[in-house]
């Protein structure tokens, strides 16, 4: 089974964070996901993040402290996600690889259906993060 090495930023506005809806016709279509994809070959997981939210997002940031990591295996992979902490420095979050975003409460995370492997940094962000 394949593996891949996957980032993703763990953007906060308040207290409320940045979700992005899949495409349709991706693999896990209309599951919601946080911003990021795979690291290339060559590429330090911070570079990546930075690229990912350049070319889905148009945005430029700064990433932070690490979150989270975890392991996930689906069907056809395994993934290896590293959830970073980051912040927009530049842009406002524009429609280009997803078809909806939203800014959510933790509370608010039952109201989305999440790629599987996202479920367990979803808690930790309700337990660090919510009321």
């Amino acid at each position: 089974m394949e593996r891949i090495e996957v980032v993703a930023a763990l953007i906060f506005d308040g207290a409320r964070f940045l979700i992005c809806r899949r495409p349709p016709y991706k693999a896990r279509g209309n599951f919601w996901e946080f911003v990021g994809g795979k690291v290339e070959r060559g590429e330090t997981k911070a570079a990546a993040l930075v690229r990912e939210c350049r070319e889905e997002l148009d945005v430029e940031i700064e990433v932070g402290d690490l979150f989270a990591e975890v392991s996930h295996d689906y069907p056809d992979l395994q993934i290896h996600l590293t959830l970073f902490y980051a912040k927009i420095n530049a842009g406002v979050p524009r429609l280009i690889e997803h078809t909806a975003l939203a800014y959510i409460t933790p509370e608010e995370i039952a109201n989305y259906d999440f790629c599987p492997a996202d479920r367990e940094i979803l808690a930790l962000i309700s337990a660090r993060h919510g009321a």
